[in-house]
């Protein structure tokens, strides 16, 4: 068996803190060509965040799956890393997502620890694997190209119901999460002539690419991201992109045209300008190769690797 055909045997359990819709993609693409996944997910409370006791729930449950019938465990995320090399039976893949690497100090060293214990450590992200000193792939997170593609802007909007005769900025996040820094993002666009700002969250992940589609900038004032998944996915929307330089915003976006990186207001104010009055869209679709099949196909790999 070649590393680029599909396996009909090959059975992985994958192990997550969360089910964020780019882990749901990992999952689906995998079980396409051909490898059989189960998913266990770290339960949250209904208040408050995941503490030991959701861990050792989810431990418990990683136990009783009988992992005989597994040839490996895939942890997603650093902090799953030690529950999954804690059953002594099958080989550990782990993928970093960044912002465990790039977290709090007590959260990275737990992260790299257990990468530097697992049989193979994945990064999705060139800044991710810049920061690992411990032996990994390079394999980034895909994006559903068929859900995510350009269509018309004047047929987006009138979906979405937004007029046809401004010059519409994206912003695709919840304005009351602080990291997200939405004042920022409001007042750039209070100084850019004729921008208007929409702010779209809490709808359903099937809809957005018709928000992108509709809109002539994304604008990302985040004050640090691990990712953010939103420029991969406007990119294979040939949205154009106005973003300070976190997470790996620089990355997805070299060679993207027209697109801008910048960090202070006047910066951001002047980045936004620009690429409203160019009046164009994109080539991001055409540049990056982040489709899922792609992302199925070397993680397939990966697992190869490691049984061999």
């Amino acid at each position: 068996m070649t590393p680029d055909t599909e396996p009909t045997d090959l059975r992985v359990l994958q192990v997550a803190t969360s089910n964020r819709p780019f882990f749901q993609q990992q999952v689906q693409v995998l079980e396409q060509r051909g490898v059989e996944c189960e998913t266990l997910v770290v339960p949250r409370p209904r208040s408050g965040g995941r503490g030991p006791q959701e861990y050792l729930s989810a431990y418990l449950r990683l136990l009783g799956q009988g992992l005989a019938d597994f040839d490996l465990v895939h942890a997603n995320y650093g902090l799953i890393g030690p529950l999954a090399l804690c059953q002594p039976t099958r080989p550990v893949v782990l993928t970093l997502w960044g912002s465990d690497v790039m977290g709090p100090g007590w959260l990275r060293r737990v992260s790299e620890t257990a990468a530097q214990w697992s049989d193979a450590v994945i990064a999705p992200t060139r800044p991710l694997a810049r920061r690992l000193d411990v032996p990994h792939e390079y394999v980034p997170f895909g994006v559903d190209t068929e859900l995510f593609e350009p269509t018309d802007r004047d047929a987006a909007r009138e979906r979405v119901g937004w007029p046809t005769d401004e010059r519409i900025v994206l912003f695709p996040y919840d304005p009351d999460r602080p990291v997200k820094n939405h004042g920022l993002a409001e007042r750039v666009v209070a100084r850019v002539p004729d921008a208007t700002l929409e702010t779209v969250s809490g709808v359903d992940y099937e809809t957005m690419p018709a928000y992108m589609n509709a809109s002539d900038a994304l604008l990302v004032t985040s004050e640090h991201e691990s990712g953010p998944m939103t420029v991969c996915e406007a990119t294979a929307c040939n949205l154009p992109v106005v973003s300070r330089d976190v997470g790996f915003v620089s990355d997805v976006l070299e060679g993207i045209e027209p697109t801008r990186i910048a960090n202070t207001e006047d910066e951001l104010v002047d980045a936004l300008t620009g690429v409203l009055d160019a009046d164009e869209r994109s080539n991001g679709r055409d540049t990056t190769d982040r489709s899922l099949d792609r992302l199925g196909r070397d993680l397939v790999r990966v697992y190869q690797k490691v049984l061999n």
